[in-house]
């Protein structure tokens, strides 16, 4: 396995969660949001938790594509637990795609990085977070990034 795919694999080990609220996820929405719009970034952010979808918002110069994207994002995590960026680096290392596979439908599925999934600890994945407007690296490391700041300043709460 190349060391960019054990990159994303180990961001999926340590971005996990040990219990995930409604509240908490709709706050987790509020940061991401709070970032992009502070950042004027012109992107359709998601969070989704057990099937519902908590927070979803349409920045300043996204399009109605993007929101498309960020359905068929979630749709590949939701199959799949892995972040959509993962997906796509996977199947570019084997020289194909997902929208390749018989079983696949590139109208429902997207390996295009930006979607990321919620996992708790011991039970596996149980939502996304979606951005959906910048270049795919950007999307991924936008929501790897908030999600890292959130879990760490949960756990200094914890500790406190």
């Amino acid at each position: 396995m190349s060391g960019a795919l054990e990159q994303l694999l180990a961001e999926e080990s340590e971005l996990q969660f040990d219990q995930l609220s409604h509240e908490e996820a709709l706050a987790l929405g509020l940061k991401l949001l709070e970032r992009v719009r502070r950042d004027r970034l012109p992107v359709v952010i998601d969070v989704t938790l057990a099937g519902l979808t908590v927070l979803q918002c349409a920045l300043p110069g996204s399009r109605p594509d993007n929101l498309d994207w960020v359905r068929r994002k979630k749709n590949t995590v939701s199959r799949f637990w892995h972040s959509s960026y993962y997906m796509g680096r996977y199947y570019a290392s084997k020289g194909t795609s997902l929208s390749d596979k018989p079983h696949i439908d590139p109208a429902e599925y997207a390996d295009h990085g930006g979607s990321f999934p919620l996992l708790l600890r011991g039970t596996g994945c149980v939502g996304s977070i979606t951005v959906s407007g910048l270049v795919q690296e950007e999307d991924h490391a936008l929501v790897v990034g908030v999600l890292r700041e959130w879990l760490t300043a949960r756990a200094k709460e914890t500790r406190s």
